[in-house]
């Protein structure tokens, strides 16, 4: 038989704590507020966002839809209190993803897990995730804040977010049209955007480097922190006017894992490294971390954050419009022929 507790437990004694996570649900809808888009009804506050999707400028509308995290660039945020701009790179993980479908991004959602509600910096965190929305011209709509006690590590917490996108259906970008000749259109990474940090980590752990060395005129914690970039507002605008045959997001795995996935049986893309000059926080994990450089080019994006195929005639017009919008953009490569499965080859 169990005893009787000596006082009478509340949720709170248990390490959730409901009016702390009220005072986070009015200062989110404050914040999502901050990211209108025409379509929504019904956001925060109930139990599901109501979204009306612009099907009057499609003829055949298809959803487009992405999940995805942060993972452990999570882990560095926290130790050094910055929880300002994690929020952009779970927006960027998600969208970029979508808009390589030719995808308009209309509406997000996030998760936030923690063990004990930290009002203030899921406050900053969210704020950091209606920075990308607008950045990605995207609307948060909602989402959902876990007080998990006994789950997560004292201070630790995790994200996960949801979009929504939507694409006519012959305009999506699915690779077919890819063929040798075709040149390949590099556009520059913020840095490591957000993968790779669980090998980035066990560097800084090794090593001992000071995090607040100089790494090309800033400090290397700010480059591993960057926010990874947000490319919808100025790939979209491509896809919609220009000749785009296929488009990678370069995340885990690299060029040599992501740039397959979008290319058709029968080719091969060759890659030319000497196209660019590799960031410096690239440099110093390879040379902090011994790590050969195989590895490298499977575990990170090496400065290139997307790669859009285009026919031969096209591509000048490509990267001058990319530079136009702000990016920076670069002939990479071609694609050959080649076997089934598609690959990659660094030369």
């Amino acid at each position: 038989m169990s005893r009787p507790p000596q006082k009478r437990l509340s949720y709170r004694d248990a390490g959730v704590d409901i009016d702390r996570g009220q005072d986070l649900v009015a200062r989110i809808r404050r914040i999502a507020n901050e990211t209108p888009r025409e379509g929504v009804i019904a956001g925060l506050g109930g139990f599901g966002a109501l979204f009306e999707p612009p099907l009057h400028r499609y003829r055949n509308p298809v959803l487009v839809s992405g999940a995805d995290g942060v993972g452990t660039k999570i882990k560095l945020a926290i130790a050094h209190n910055q929880h300002d701009t994690i929020g952009i790179d779970l927006v960027a993980m998600c969208v970029n993803d979508i808009v390589t479908l030719g995808a308009d991004p209309m509406f997000f959602l996030d998760y936030f897990a923690t063990g004990r509600l930290d009002v203030g910096i899921a406050e900053r965190v969210v704020a950091g995730i209606a920075r990308g929305c607008t950045l990605a011209g995207t609307a948060l709509v909602g989402g959902e804040t876990a007080e998990m006690p006994g789950m997560y590590a004292d201070g630790d917490y995790d994200l996960a977010g949801f979009c929504v996108g939507i694409v006519e259906r012959g305009s999506i970008i699915d690779g077919a049209r890819t063929a040798p000749g075709d040149l390949i259109v590099a556009i520059a990474s913020s840095g490591p955007h957000s993968n790779g940090y669980s090998l980035i980590r066990s560097v800084l752990d090794a090593s001992g480097d000071d995090l607040d060395r100089d790494i090309d005129g800033i400090r290397l914690i700010d480059a591993l922190l960057a926010p990874t970039r947000i490319y919808s507002t100025s790939v979209l605008s491509l896809i919609r006017g220009g000749d785009v045959h296929a488009v990678a997001h370069v995340t885990g795995g690299g060029i040599v894992e992501n740039l397959p996935r979008v290319l058709p049986a029968g080719t091969c893309a060759v890659i030319d490294a000497s196209s660019w000059r590799r960031p410096a926080v690239f440099e110093w994990v390879r040379d902090a971390g011994g790590i050969a450089e195989d590895e490298m080019w499977r575990t990170f994006n090496c400065g290139v954050g997307m790669l859009l195929v285009t026919a031969p005639d096209s591509s000048r017009a490509l990267v001058e419009a990319l530079e136009a919008n702000g990016e920076r953009a670069w002939v990479a490569g071609r694609i050959h022929e080649g076997g089934s499965p598609p690959e990659v080859r660094i030369k």
